[in-house]
This record gives structure tokens, sequence and C-alpha cells, in this order.
């Protein structure tokens, strides 16, 4: 019996998207080639994996077996792989996912931190939103993803980067009529007062509507945005108010200049940016470096605006 990786590969991408056609252009290949490589897998294990139908695939129960064994084959394989390539530290390739929320405002200066340590570093960026990259992060897609946290996946490790509290903005107008007492602006404050917020899917209004105590039904709540680069501009033409986060103010209020913003009282509502990696991964070497950097820039972003 001679099973090969690649023949792993195949089924477990045919497991997966219960097509052949689909799994054909998952792993690049012809699909009468992959039907090839699955019949072989089987003719060599000496039962049959899938039950072929006219639209779809269904694994039969030594096929689930066989996913079973292909899958934690795989994931040593990839170990091994990641072993290898960081056996130096932060070098050679980083595929690196960031949430969209993150990614314009933490990534100049992060980049070109981390160019600067290593010149010779190739960092591909993945701007997805958070349950895409985990997903990504848990198949080895990506090496590492900046997320908030909490994140509800297992077999990950996280380091916590930076705290990015929220801000209330508003035109002048529509702040001034939330009263002049700074010290007692509480999110829960704002219940009668029209919230904009990201498209469903974003992290930050699951995150938006938890500390303003609102749920996603409230008639003063406007779920449309697909950027906080929108939702600056619908702010400050005087459509409601939303909550910004603090790494994203200055370089939205710049953008937006008839955008106001105020702090909350304390403690302000935050959320906490992390790193998060494959708890499988070796070498844990890279993935410290990587944080201490991003936790650097981030923190320094974060610090420039609390100094404004």
């Amino acid at each position: 019996m001679n099973i090969t990786l690649r023949q792993l590969s195949y089924f477990k991408a045919l497991s997966e998207q219960r097509n052949f056609g689909r799994a054909a252009e998952v792993v690049s290949i012809s699909q009468p080639a992959l039907s090839v490589q699955i019949r072989e897998m089987e003719a060599a294990l000496g039962e049959k994996l899938v039950e072929r139908r006219a639209r779809d695939v269904v694994l039969t129960p030594f096929g689930r077996l066989i996913l079973t064994h292909a899958t934690r084959v795989m994931g040593e394989m990839q170990a091994l792989t990641e072993a290898a390539r960081w056996q130096g530290g932060l070098t050679g390739r980083l595929s690196l996912g960031i949430i969209p929320t993150i990614a314009p405002y933490i990534l100049p200066a992060a980049l070109e931190a981390l160019r600067s340590r290593d010149i010779s570093l190739d960092v591909q960026v993945r701007e997805a939103k958070t349950d895409q990259l985990i997903q990504e992060v848990q198949t080895g897609q990506l090496d590492a993803g900046i997320v908030a946290l909490p994140v509800a996946a297992e077999g990950l490790t996280e380091w916590p980067l930076f705290e990015d509290r929220f801000l209330l903005a508003g035109t002048e107008a529509r702040l001034a009529a939330l009263g002049p007492a700074a010290e007692t602006l509480r999110p829960a404050a704002l219940d009668q007062s029209p919230l904009l917020l990201l498209e469903d899917g974003h992290c930050l209004t699951d995150q938006a509507l938890e500390v303003c105590g609102r749920g996603r039904g409230h008639a003063q709540i406007d779920m449309g945005a697909s950027s906080l680069a929108t939702l600056s501009r619908l702010v400050e033409a005087g459509f409601g108010l939303t909550l910004m986060p603090e790494i994203a103010a200055s370089i939205e209020q710049r953008a937006a200049p008839g955008m106001h913003l105020r702090r909350f009282c304390a403690p302000e509502p935050a959320r906490q940016i992390a790193l998060v990696r494959r708890q499988s991964s070796q070498n844990e070497a890279w993935f410290a470096k990587l944080a201490e950097v991003l936790q650097s820039v981030g923190q320094s972003l974060i610090d420039t605006a609390r100094a404004v």
C-alpha cells in the first residue's frame, strides 16, 4: 500500500467540498485527475471512501475513519514544515491575517518595523472578518492573525497586544445634545440616540452592541457601513453617532473633520487586540518576535491617540 500526501490532501478537499468539481478547483487539478487519485486511494486501501451521487459525494463509514487519519497526518506535516521554516526565527515568508477595523491603521508602521528587522522577510497580508481569519489560521493558510478578543475557537494560542478603547463619535451638535458633563458619559446613555454600526459580521459591531446594551432589532440602530471610513462620513453628515476605536480615531477624524470625538467616563469601554496562532505550530520564537513588534507599534498608536 502506497498512499501519498498529495492524495491525502485531495481526499481532505473532497471531504470538505462534497463535490468533485469544487474540490478539484480547490487543489488546482482537473476533475478527472482528482477522480483518478481518489480511485487509486480506494484501490490501495481496499474499500470505498465515498459514495458517488449525481451532484455530490458522501463519505462512507470507512471514509470518515480515513479522514480522521488524513487530518492528523496533514496537521503533523504542516507542523513539520513550520518548524523547518521558522528555525531561524522571524524570517522567510509570513502570512498574516488582520481584521478590517485594525488593518489600515496598524499595517503601515507594522510592515515598516518588520522589514527593518529583516529586509528579506516576505509579508503576505490577508484582510478579512474574524470568522474567516480564524478558519484560515486553523487550516494553516495563515501563520497568524490579528483579531479582537474573545475568539470562540479551539486550538489557538493568544498573545494580547494592546487595549483599544472606544470613543463616541458624532457631529458637534449631536454630542452637545448629550449634555456637557463628559465625566458622566456612559454607553448606556445613548439609548435614545441613533447609532450607526458596521454591517453584520464585524466583531466591532457585536462589541458596540454589547457595551451599549442594545440588540440588533433596536429601532435606533443602523448596521450598513462596510468600513470605518464609510461610517465616519455618515457620522460627519449627521446621520447618527458611532463608537470609534482609538487606533482609528485620528486618521478618520482627519479624513472627516466634521466628526467630533468624546471619551466615555471611566471605566472606558474597550476591546482587547491580540495575535493568534495554532497551538500546534512549532518554535514559538517567531511568534513572540512578531507579537513584540506588533505590540510596540500598536501601543505607540494608542498612546498617540490618548495624548490627543
